[in-house]
């Protein structure tokens, strides 16, 4: 039995990581990959739970060695999320959640064409704006350059499954589970996990 990959991307603001952390504390059985990073640790961050936190040379030396399914450079850092451990979860039956950017849902469709993607979307811009303000961690110049990023995202959203405006969080979060349901209801899905059942009544 091989496990469904999922790919959750949003700009950054529109909510991905929460509802990505309340998916996985309604779904015992999903697990989230942990991306490694060149970015410096936030406040309340721990290595080897939120990132692996990793400078620039190491990084790029695990790039050249073919150690990253999908990695990309965003706003000056870079991020990556580990092949080995991806291939080992699903092979093993395990779902996995990958929370990553646009360019990277990009890169992982290419290894695996039945991933399945959904877009969180904010509800306004303004909406996202006074979620990155209130964030208190970076300055009007920064945040100004990640709405300019996130309206450069936004334009891929065609490419994913699933679109989930995060307008309410809790009805975004409803939403985000009956994807992961259904997908899990499909019929090859079905009839690998039940053989059995299906060899008796066909």
């Amino acid at each position: 039995m091989t496990g469904h990959l999922y790919i959750v991307t949003a700009p950054s603001g529109a909510g991905k990581t929460t509802l990505v952390r309340l998916l996985l504390g309604s779904d015992s059985g999903m697990g989230v990959s942990i991306s490694t990073t060149t970015r410096a640790p936030r406040t309340g961050e721990k290595d080897g739970r939120e990132y692996h936190f990793v400078d620039v040379q190491d990084f790029l030396g695990r790039v050249s060695r073919g150690e990253f399914l999908e990695w990309a450079e965003v706003h000056g850092n870079y991020y990556g999320t580990s092949k080995h451990w991806i291939e080992a979860e699903m092979t093993a039956g395990r779902d996995v959640v990958l929370e990553i950017d646009w360019q990277g849902a990009q890169q992982v469709r290419r290894t695996f064409p039945g991933a399945i993607s959904v877009f969180i979307l904010p509800p306004s811009l303004e909406a996202l704006r006074d979620r990155l303000s209130g964030r208190g961690t970076d300055s009007a110049e920064t945040i100004a350059r990640r709405i300019a990023a996130a309206r450069e995202e936004m334009r891929h959203v065609d490419e994913f499954d699933y679109v989930i405006i995060n307008d309410d969080l809790q009805q975004a979060h409803d939403n985000l589970l009956s994807v992961i349901r259904a997908s899990r209801l499909q019929y090859a899905t079905q009839r690998q996990r039940h053989s059995a059942l299906f060899a008796t009544l066909l």
